[in-house]
């Protein structure tokens, strides 16, 4: 009989698969102890994984310790901090360093990653050197060490302008920088794009490295730059792992364009430009659909997919990569999830269906909660049409996209001035103007978030049920568990009434259920020509 364990967030066997698929999504969240070692790992851990007998899942690091079991020397789940349920300090460290990770030091500098931890600075390097031994500012260091290295290895970019690119303030800090991490000057490290459409090479992640598969560069830039010449242009291959599949993720992102913020040609595998949020103020990214081969004909465990970024300044590059990569779903492991489905009766057929289809997700968790709100219970084409409306009234206009909504304008606003600006009945002005007003307020929609915490708070707004929170913490948390089992389409395309079935339907789908309900989405609509 299979062991469980009820203070776990998962069954066994959800954790098993998670931990079988190395998932890293779920590195703090559970713990595996393995009896035969008595030994303990995080999910991600590159050892090779105990039989399911051997194995026993925790929530925390302190209950493996508990029960008698040592940290791994080789993934280190001590540095991890265990769940908020247990250590409110150790949940707040894991919080920074994902933060940190996504270039929170870069974009607020410490003041404003402790402002939001709502912690003092020297509280927040307090523990930090207590839990991990290192500074904010010694990890943002290594973050940027890491995506320089990516670069001057991947890329031809000359050092100088891949010092600024990975965020450093001057080439003799970058210089310095990089002898403390790799123990050689930046020229000593091997030069050049050496990959292709088709295969890349990674990057190894760790806490303070730069999430996924590394970058490499592709063809020169036009002279005929309809852009201003004074915005940096790089012509990139974000590396992911084979199959993906290019005309499915196309198609999400033209029914999900929004006016305003991106462009998606109606010609067939035509590119698609889409307004990305960073530090600097408004990148663009051109993605080149049809340069990407259909799953059938990719080869190699690796692809690039071409994409051309417009960045305000050098220094955006790694945030404007990180994002991109967030939308397309590059980080995903389509082996891991056709293993975890393959055995199952339903899933089974139309993941083979569909190899690579991946979980986009939103490239700022504000506006696609917003947007989420404008789109409840109406279609998909009125949903575009309001989402529009609400750029074009609170967002700042770029060079050919508009930047981010101004969250404070919305929330500032009155729920009757919302109403007749926007055309949205009274109800819905109000939960926008209330969703606002909490986002204004620090409620946090990141994949750093506490996706508990979040979730509590977001159904606290009148407005907001467990649909519209589901949807949030599948794209803009990126949950891959998130399960938005009151969806109309999802229970018709389960034959069930209600979401308590679809609820018991999907359990041995978890930790997965996100992904198995965008092949179920995609099934059905396909099935009704949509």
């Amino acid at each position: 009989m299979t062991p469980t364990f009820a203070s776990l967030p998962l069954s066994f066997d959800a954790c098993y698969r998670a931990a079988s698929g190395r998932d890293q999504r779920w590195d703090g969240r559970i713990y595996l102890g393995v009896t035969s070692t008595a030994i303990y790992c995080r999910p991600s851990c590159p050892a090779r994984k105990p039989k399911p007998e051997n194995c026993r899942f925790f929530p925390s690091a302190a209950a493996c310790v508990a029960a008698g079991f040592r940290a791994c020397k080789r993934c280190r789940p001590d540095a991890l901090p265990g769940s908020r349920d247990w250590d409110h300090r150790g949940d707040l460290v894991a919080r920074a360093v994902r933060r940190i990770r996504d270039g929170a030091i870069d974009a607020v500098g410490v003041a404003g990653l402790a402002r939001e931890l709502a912690v003092s600075e020297r509280h927040l390097r307090r523990m930090l050197l207590d839990e991990i031994g290192a500074t904010p500012i010694q990890l943002a260091r290594t973050r940027r060490a890491h995506a320089a290295r990516v670069l001057i290895e991947q890329t031809s970019l000359p050092l100088s302008d891949v010092a600024f690119a990975s965020g450093f303030g001057s080439v003799r800090q970058f210089g310095e920088t990089m002898r403390e991490e790799f123990g050689v000057a930046p020229s000593a490290l091997p030069r050049g794009w050496r990959g292709s459409a088709g295969a890349g090479r990674g990057v190894g992640a760790g806490a303070a490295a730069v999430d996924g598969g590394g970058v490499s560069a592709g063809p020169g830039v036009s002279a005929d730059d309809p852009f201003s010449p004074a915005q940096p242009r790089l012509a990139l291959r974000l590396q992911t792992r084979t199959p993906f599949d290019p005309v499915a993720t196309r198609a999400f992102f033209a029914a999900h364009a929004i006016g305003g913020r991106d462009l998606v040609s109606g010609d067939a595998g035509g590119d698609s430009t889409h307004a990305l949020d960073v530090p600097g103020g408004t990148a663009q990214v051109v993605i080149a659909w049809g340069e990407i081969a259909p799953p059938a004909e990719q080869t190699g465990t690796t692809l690039g997919v071409p994409v051309v970024l417009t960045l305000p300044s050098l220094a955006d590059t790694m945030p404007a990569i990180q994002i991109a990569r967030r939308m397309l779903d590059l980080d995903a492991d389509p082996g891991q999830l056709a293993t975890a489905f393959g055995q199952d009766p339903l899933l089974g057929p139309l993941a083979a269906a569909r190899p690579g289809l991946r979980l986009p997700g939103a490239r700022d968790g504000n506006e696609f909660a917003l947007a989420t709100v404008l789109g409840q219970q109406v279609s998909l084409a009125a949903a575009r049409t309001l989402q529009g409306r609400l750029i074009a009234a609170y967002a700042a206009p770029g060079d050919s996209l508009f930047g981010l909504v101004d969250v404070a304008r919305v929330a500032a606003e009155s729920a009757e001035a919302l109403q007749q600006r926007l055309r949205i009945t009274g109800a819905r002005a109000a939960t926008l103007r209330a969703l606002a007003g909490a986002l204004t307020d620090g409620l946090e929609l990141h994949p750093g978030a506490d996706r508990a915490r979040t979730r509590a708070e977001l159904l606290q707004i009148r407005g907001i049920g467990p649909w519209t929170t589901e949807l949030i913490a599948m794209r803009a948390l990126g949950d891959p568990d998130a399960y938005p089992a009151g969806d109309l389409i999802l229970r018709r395309a389960l034959g069930v009434d209600s979401a308590p079935a679809a609820e018991r339907l999907a359990e041995p789908w978890r930790p997965y259920r996100g992904y198995a309900t965008q092949l179920l989405w995609a099934d059905f609509l396909a099935a009704q020509g949509g």
